[in-house]
């Protein structure tokens, strides 16, 4: 019976059940694909956090321990690769004599490198020009100097005379914030820049240079073997952590561990935290929305499910084998459908990511494809398996035969007692408490081991999802219910004299209907929340470069440079469209040393685009127009503003060194609006001012960098080309150096191919919510047709009734889905603030792909139409002796 059963479904119900295996393997491959996903790419995260230190520990042996002792202990700790000693000696003076001038700089840094140490640490160390060894003076340095390899210059150490070395080449110290951090020092304590001066030497001529200077120290500079680290950051982090303090305590506090490498994976673990949640923030809804798909086909084939089981109750089939029966046809979707998954999700792997398990380990693979097929099977059989035992418990064999809406007329219970007007309500509530200025969604601590997320930001955004999906079900279900005299006379132009009857038949089949438009709203809004993150994020990640590098191209001068606005026609090259100069000085306000920024207000944006966002008081147009109606304004800081209590006009005076006199002298300035991000400026506090009057009231009109803009083309060219036009004398970055510098684990990796899997899926579940079951409906209700036909109704009408319900569907799913899905949009943005650096002025809409989601819904919809057209023609009495 069995057998001959199976044999059933598949000649007579196959499309039923190809229907049913596509829900089914979407949400397996959707499951599959992004948990394998997600793990590999917190191994990747894990990976690229340990490449991107050079120095994994800075071991700073303490005042009267023995380095060599230090150095021996390091040795033996399992996972140590390499360790050196390197010296540390601070300087209060270079001095060099170049074409008959004398340069003298400040205080500054000597480091005494061992040999083999750029073999151990290539990452520390760039030569700009010159040798590779000897004696290697930094960039800025050089350029303070005007040195260059060959030259001489003096170091100056306390407690000792002049000494003089030979340069021998010029360097750039990529890692120069770590290297020169203050080791075992709170963040905030660190220095806010590294030394502007600094000279390498070898570790012979260190010894013999600081031989009698104070204030000699050492470190040990050490490489890990990291191959073995966990996978996942945070437990990477807490193994490396682990180990610096088993250092620390085997010393006996002879060792002060500077955990080069515990930094970085801190920031990757925070990142793998922000890539889970938007697992579950985008891919989660995707699987519900699947496995809703399902059953919504399901359940479209439930009427004649439960007509074939009245039947076998009739010729006497006891319930347990009326069950199996049942079992079977839920095994068959969910072993197939399960299966078929798979495949995609391996498919998907190998076309997107070059490998069926998307990166990720054996192990874990096959754990999250073993998870996705049982979720695949459990849907199954809650789609098909449950509701047969509820039929058969709950009906006898006369309601088998009547019709569901027939059967069941009372108000649905949720609609009784409001509760989608009270899930929006929670969802409001909740997303009021979790958008606040104080709200931290991560919660990391730094040097912490344990991090925590706070997950009740989750129920925000899901109880908005479920709560407007179910007011859009009850607005359906009042209009089909209410509204037969309008859907007449909206039926009328397609179906003529069967309006009325159009309209009492889309009246009395309202809940499979409202049903499936709010399938399909639910699908669009899927589709365009996680498409508008998407572009979102692109956007702010883009911006964050942009901010960081100031424009396509800077070019940044070292401090003491005395250029001019005017040396800016020495810049212009091929490509370059506009050369915006950008003053940079410092500025005290009390005690506070704070970046002051000169501008030209008329002509900033023609070289770097300010957001309105970046600004508080004013957009950004105005507050650059009153910069340059009144130039005595003054734009500063939140914490400024605060910490002054300055309010509009207010006189802000600050110290500032007159290029004249070398020392500091009074400006007044006038509190014009609060600037939160500009171009080329720090995260923390700094001003913006008129370049004009910064330089009326200093006596200099020096340029701090040149913002270049080339038209968003050809930036590394134009880098390049100025890179080796103007040599050490500046730095020149450029758009495409920064979007590297900035961009996180989680911005290179995981976003991109997370969004890149659940927008093609998207785009799938977006069709089958339209087009499955509207055909399912359609095909079910071929007995409807027949019947028509027999009554007289001509094909034109017939024609028409399937088409006034597959636009009723259309314009409801895609009104419905665009509303919800712009709703989602903005509460993701918001909750997910912290993925976005900054945080966006606006969403960004992704056009095309949204056009893309809608067509392929459009061709779902109108392909289940004229399938649904095809079936209506055919004979009467064929079609009812089928049945």
């Amino acid at each position: 019976m069995i057998t001959a059963w199976a044999r059933g479904l598949t000649r007579h119900r196959a499309g039923r059940l190809l229907a049913a295996l596509a829900g089914i393997a979407l949400a397996v491959a959707l499951i599959a694909a992004l948990g394998s996903f997600l793990t590999a790419s917190k191994a990747t995260m894990t990976q690229r956090a340990v490449r991107s230190v050079a120095v994994d520990w800075q071991v700073q042996v303490q005042p009267g321990a023995d380095a060599n002792t230090v150095l021996s202990l390091i040795g033996k700790m399992p996972g140590t690769r390499a360790a050196l000693p390197v010296g540390f000696a601070h300087t209060s003076a270079f001095t060099a004599s170049v074409q008959g001038s004398t340069q003298t700089t400040g205080p500054g840094m000597a480091l005494g490198l061992p040999d083999g140490y750029r073999s151990q640490f290539p990452g520390e160390i760039r030569t700009l020009s010159g040798s590779s060894d000897g004696v290697l003076l930094a960039q800025q340095t050089a350029s303070n100097l005007h040195a260059a390899p060959g030259d001489t210059i003096g170091v100056r150490l306390p407690g000792t005379g002049l000494r003089q070395v030979k340069v021998d080449g010029v360097i750039d110290l990529p890692q120069a914030d770590s290297l020169f951090q203050t080791v075992g020092a709170p963040s905030q304590s660190q220095p806010t820049a590294p030394p502007d001066n600094v000279v390498l030497l070898p570790a012979t001529q260190f010894a013999s240079l600081t031989q009698g200077a104070a204030g000699v120290t050492t470190q040990i500079h050490v490489a890990r073997d990291d191959s073995r680290l966990p996978s996942d950051p945070a437990a990477a982090f807490t193994t490396v952590t682990g180990a610096a303090h088993n250092l620390e305590a085997r010393s006996s506090g002879a060792a002060l561990v500077g955990n080069n490498v515990g930094a970085a994976l801190d920031s990757a673990r925070q990142d793998a935290l922000y890539a889970q949640i938007l697992f579950l923030f985008l891919g989660v809804p995707g699987a519900v929305l699947a496995a809703s798909l399902t059953a919504a086909v399901a359940a479209a084939g439930g009427e004649r499910r439960r007509q074939e089981q009245g039947l076998l109750r009739l010729r006497g089939l006891r319930p347990g084998q009326i069950t199996a029966l049942a079992g079977l046809e839920a095994v068959l979707i969910g072993l197939f459908g399960g299966l078929a998954g798979l495949g995609i999700a391996a498919l998907t792997g190998r076309l997107a990511f070059g490998a069926a398990s998307f990166g990720a380990g054996a192990s874990t693979w096959a754990a999250w494809y073993a998870a996705a097929f049982v979720l695949g099977t459990a849907v199954a059989a809650g789609a098909v398996l449950i509701p047969a035992l509820r039929d058969l418990r709950t009906l006898t064999v006369s309601d088998t035969r009547k019709e569901a809406g027939v059967r069941s007329t009372r108000t649905p219970w949720w609609m009784r007692y409001g509760l989608d007007f009270l899930l929006l309500a929670s969802s409001w509530l909740i997303f009021r408490a979790s958008s606040g200025n104080q709200y931290a969604l991560v919660l990391a601590p730094e040097g912490v081991p344990s991090i925590s997320v706070s997950y009740w930001a989750f129920l925000g955004p899901a109880l908005l999802w479920i709560g407007a999906a179910l007011l859009l079900w009850r607005l359906t279900l009042l209009a089909l219910a209410h509204g037969r005299t309008v859907l007449a006379r909206l039926a009328r132009p397609l179906t003529g004299p069967l309006a009325g009857t159009t309209a009492a038949v889309l009246s009395r089949r309202r809940r499979p209907l409202a049903r499936s438009v709010v399938l399909l709203a639910l699908a669009v809004s899927f589709a365009v929340s996680t498409a508008v993150f998407n572009s979102t994020y692109k956007q702010q990640a883009e911006v964050d470069a942009r901010l960081s590098n100031g424009a396509d191209v800077t070019v940044t001068e070292p401090p003491g440079a005395q250029l001019p606005p005017s040396a800016a026609s020495a810049l212009k090259t091929a490509g370059v469209r506009h050369i915006e100069p950008l003053q940079h000085r410092f500025a005290y306000v009390g005690s506070d040393l704070q970046d002051l920024y000169g501008v030209r207000p008329d002509t900033i944006t023609q070289a770097t685009s300010l957001q309105d966002a970046y600004f508080s008081g004013g957009t950004a147009a105005q507050l650059m127009h009153q910069l340059a109606q009144r130039p005595d304004n003054l734009l500063v800081s939140t914490e400024t503003a605060k910490d002054f209590q300055l309010s509009p006009g207010d006189t802000v005076n600050l110290r500032i060194q007159d290029a004249r006199t070398k020392t500091l002298h009074t400006v007044p300035f006038h509190y014009a609006g609060i600037v939160k991000e500009f171009p080329t400026a720090p995260k923390d506090s700094f001003f913006v001012a008129n370049a004009s009057y910064i330089a009326k009231t200093t006596g200099s009109d020096a340029v701090g960098a040149f913002l270049l803009d080339t038209g968003g083309t050809r930036q590394a060219q134009v880098a390049a080309q100025l890179t080796h036009q103007l040599g050490a004398s500046a730095t020149v970055t450029d758009l495409t150096q920064a979007r590297g510098t900035v961009g996180t684990s989680l911005t290179s990796v995981d976003l991109a191919g997370l969004t890149r899997i659940e927008l093609a899926f998207a785009v799938l579940l977006a069709a089958g919510a339209g087009g499955l079951v509207l055909a399912l409906d359609l095909a079910e209700r071929r007995r409807t047709f027949a019947i028509a036909t027999v009554l007289g109704a001509k094909k034109r009408q017939l024609r028409g009734m399937v088409l006034t319900e597959a636009l009723l569907l259309i314009t409801g799913g895609l009104a419905g889905g665009a509303l919800i899905g712009w709703a989602l949009s903005e509460m993701l943005v918001k909750v997910l603030t912290g993925v976005f650096d900054p945080p966006p002025a606006s969403l960004a809409i992704p056009a095309s792909y949204l056009a893309l989601t809608t067509a392929a819904a459009l061709a779902a919809v109108l392909a289940a139409a004229l399938n649904g057209i095809r079936r209506a023609k055919r004979p009467a009495v064929d079609e009812l002796r089928d049945l």
